[in-house]
């Protein structure tokens, strides 16, 4: 019983260093706040879906906030 403390533990820090990592690496909102009056449609209904590094980090920032999640409640109940 022990041993699956420690290994969800283990999975609960892990899960914590990325989702922090990736937060802090992820660019801000207010980056593109220049075109902001007239752009304002084409982020609301989707003018291209992020790719590459900034994909990559979403997709990190929701598994590990998830994964955050899910251990910590486990962790909790056991």
């Amino acid at each position: 019983m022990r041993t699956i403390e420690t290994a969800l533990l283990v999975i609960l820090i892990a899960s914590c260093f990325v989702l922090i990592a990736a937060i802090l690496l992820s660019p801000g909102k207010a980056a593109g706040m220049s075109g902001s009056i007239a752009g304002g449609a084409e982020s609301l209904f989707g003018k291209k879906k992020a790719r590459g590094f900034e994909a990559v980090l979403e997709r990190a920032t929701k598994i590990s906030g998830v994964v955050f999640m899910l251990t910590a409640f486990i962790l909790s109940i056991v």
